[in-house]
């Protein structure tokens, strides 16, 4: 595995983007994972302007096919940083209202507005605590995985505000709203099984097969053909916004834009396989990229 972003002195010395962020390169995947175990990896100014950096980064690295988003430690993210990203700001918007706009400009940025149509397949790892604003990039990203244990929550209720940022967008995006006004409005916490029934994550294993379980669904995306992805997972989510007239010329076209874009030419290839070779079947046999 090569530890490229972050890890040794020399390397973050080559690298723009600090210590808050580190990321590993492994066959094909990218381990993003948000640095800072001693404060559960709560989200700060900085954290946000680092994850922006990387994103740019990773989308041209050809070392990265699959982007996998976890936490240092014990803790996925436990959302964003009061102190920092609350409580500082607010003192620094009194002489400077700028700071503000600046600093939720790269929370979003990174959090939602890039990850969710981030042109490679992303999935979250959520090994632990994931409360508050992580419910984000949590949601923004294509698929989740989680620990059985992992805790969920969105406490904010408790502190008399409502969830930050675009965190109930979010809940609505994934899960039914009679769980997300509960969780929202009692501020109580679930586990990991939970949250794959509520369905926003794709499934819930032992902790000590979340790395292994989330490395296999990556390598098996990292093995597809980019671009059909890229065409397949964007196409869905701008669609789902769009009236059904709408979303049939726009993924004709995106089907089109696909095809012209793609230099294996997998549309070919499959329809070779399964009409002349027949040595595709679906649900029967794998298609073959190679062949």
């Amino acid at each position: 595995m090569d530890m490229a972003v972050g890890a040794e002195p020399a390397d973050r010395a080559r690298e723009p983007w600090g210590n808050t962020v580190l990321v590993e390169f492994d066959e094909g995947i990218a381990w993003v994972t948000l640095n800072r175990p001693d404060k559960r990896n709560a989200m700060n100014p900085t954290l946000n302007e680092e994850m922006v950096r990387v994103l740019d980064a990773l989308e041209g690295d050809e070392r990265c096919r699959v982007l996998v988003l976890t936490g240092a430690g014990e803790s996925f993210s436990a959302g964003m940083d009061l102190k920092e990203y609350f409580r500082e700001v607010d003192e620094a918007r009194a002489t400077n209202p700028a700071v503000q706009i600046r600093v939720r400009r790269a929370s979003a940025e990174w959090q939602w507005k890039r990850l969710a149509h981030w042109s490679k397949p992303t999935i979250a790892m959520v090994n632990g605590w994931c409360f508050g604003g992580a419910f984000t990039p949590l949601v923004a990203c294509d698929l989740a995985i989680a620990a059985e244990h992992a805790q969920f929550g969105l406490s904010e209720v408790n502190w008399g505000i409502p969830p930050g940022g675009v965190v109930s967008r979010a809940l609505a995006a994934t899960v039914s709203q009679r769980d997300a006004l509960y969780f929202i409005m009692t501020g109580e916490t679930f586990d990991g099984r939970r949250a794959a029934e509520m369905r926003l994550v794709n499934e819930a294993v032992p902790a000590d097969r979340l790395r292994e379980r989330t490395r296999e669904l990556a390598l098996k995306l990292a093995s597809m053909n980019p671009v059909v992805l890229r065409a397949a997972k964007v196409g869905y989510k701008i669609a789902a916004e769009m009236p059904w007239e709408q979303a049939e010329d726009y993924l004709y076209a995106k089907l089109e834009q696909s095809q012209f874009l793609d230099a294996e030419a997998g549309r070919q290839k499959g329809l070779a396989q399964f009409l002349d070779a027949k040595s595709y079947r679906p649900g029967l046999g794998a298609y073959d990229p190679t062949a």
